[in-house]
């Protein structure tokens, strides 16, 4: 794929497939695996992991930070890891994260409890426009600064706490926050204890669970962190994203006549909510071959051509399909009847405010929906009017907006411009090439 800025264009509806694939390794074990080895002592092995934009972002940060990463010819990597509390850099050094809030938030919560920080936090214009007093405020009780004070959105300049002491912390419906709190825990005074009725991703502390020392889980949901210990170096084989499969898979069940087999994805329980929604409304898929890796559930799945139902999502999916729910408003686009989800208000401050957008595309095809800020009601068609005239739609930086809108191009038929499609490489650089072999056409346009 061209570097720089690029829109691809899409003319024609795909053909019948049967294909085995691989798509790219899971971004969010990825990064978590460079700040983890990172902090550990010792030398860390990370086989496969995702290479992206965001995964990149990370590891030059880190390298800022003082950390040597050295990349293997088996596309593995090194990580000679500082040990807790051992990250530096010079005072008001800018750590540019990229379009990855994950990343973000990730090392704000290792830099908020190391000692004699001082650097500026940024992003790219999307990552800059989010809403991160969520993270800042459990920040703040560990004795991180931020300024200018009150600002919610980056650039900030972080100070580190001078004496960090564990809290106790009520986590919410965000997996990266309570990340966060983990890894400032880790380098603070006595014991942090997290207290989780929502059950969301849990990569992190399937990671550190081979440091028994440091995490241990309680009754009633809780985490406690023991800080100050000693972290042993990690060996980690990452398997593939499935965020990224769904975005196939969907292209499949849509797609006439099709059969597809995705391998060596992550089954994570809190990551398969997307499967588990389309199998109770009719879809063909099936996981074969489950096996446990580094305390992650990996497995195979075969999807086939299905008659979907209408979508009907309540909000305990949200936290098990978060990234996936721009492909779903795809699908229950391209389905006959009535599809609602509830439960989404999260999805206004990702990399774009998904709700608004998804709804701006959907009506540019003639699907009627309407939504407030917590939920969204598709009226879906199996068929789609299409227009002779080419539609333009802007990324917004988004990566799931850019791979939404081409499944949504090449399942329907409808003409589609996608500008800014460059975005993609920050989670699934290998996605275009994958809709290449299962006979997707497109063309590319280089941005002047």
């Amino acid at each position: 794929m061209p570097s720089g800025s690029y829109s691809v264009l899409i003319k024609n509806k795909i053909s019948e497939f049967n294909k085995v694939i691989k798509v790219d390794s899971d971004k969010s074990i990825s990064i978590r695996s460079f700040l983890i080895g990172a902090i550990s002592n010792d030398i860390s092995e990370i086989k496969n992991p995702l290479d992206s934009d965001d995964v990149r972002s990370c590891i030059r940060c880190l390298k800022k930070l003082g950390v040597k990463i050295k990349k293997n010819k088996n596309k593995s990597f090194l990580v000679f890891g500082k040990g807790l509390g051992s990250l530096y850099a010079k005072k008001n050094t800018i750590l540019d994260c990229g379009n990855s809030g994950t990343l973000a938030r990730l090392l704000i919560g290792i830099l908020s409890t190391t000692p004699n920080i001082c650097v500026i936090v940024k992003g790219d214009k999307s990552l800059n426009k989010r809403d991160m007093s969520k993270l800042i405020k459990p920040m703040k009780e560990f004795g991180a600064h931020f300024f200018p004070e009150n600002k919610k959105n980056f650039p900030l300049k972080l100070i580190s706490s001078e004496m960090p002491i564990g809290i106790k912390y009520q986590s919410g419906n965000s997996a990266q926050i309570k990340s966060a709190v983990i890894f400032a825990a880790l380098n603070s005074f006595g014991n942090t204890s997290i207290s989780e009725k929502l059950k969301t991703r849990n990569h992190t502390e399937n990671i550190l669970l081979k440091n028994s020392q440091v995490l241990n889980f309680e009754k009633n949901n809780s985490i406690k962190i023991y800080g100050k210990k000693f972290l042993n170096k990690i060996n980690l084989k990452i398997p593939a994203d499935p965020s990224s499969s769904a975005f196939f898979a969907a292209m499949c069940l849509l797609n006439k006549k099709s059969k597809l087999q995705i391998k060596n994805i992550c089954l994570n329980p809190r990551r398969v909510g997307f499967y588990d929604i389309l199998k109770k409304h009719g879809a063909k898929i099936k996981i074969l071959n489950k096996k446990k890796e580094n305390n992650e559930i990996v497995g195979n799945v075969t999807i086939q051509s299905s008659k979907i139902r209408a979508l009907k999502a309540k909000p305990k999916y949200y936290l098990t399909a978060t990234d996936e729910y721009p492909i779903m408003f795809v699908i229950a686009a391209l389905t006959n009847g009535v599809s609602k989800f509830n439960g989404i208000s999260e999805l206004a401050n990702k990399e774009s405010n998904r709700i608004l957008e998804m709804k701006k595309i959907l009506n540019k095809i003639g699907i009627r929906s309407k939504s407030t800020k917590n939920s969204i009601t598709i009226f879906g068609k199996k068929s789609i009017s299409k227009k002779k005239s080419i539609i333009v739609v802007d990324s917004k930086n988004d990566h799931r907006i850019a791979m939404s809108c081409a499944i949504l191009s090449l399942n329907s038929g409808v003409k589609f411009l996608i500008k800014g499609f460059e975005t993609v490489k920050t989670s699934s650089p290998s996605f275009l090439n994958i809709i290449k072999k299962l006979g997707g056409k497109f063309e590319i346009k280089k941005t002047t």
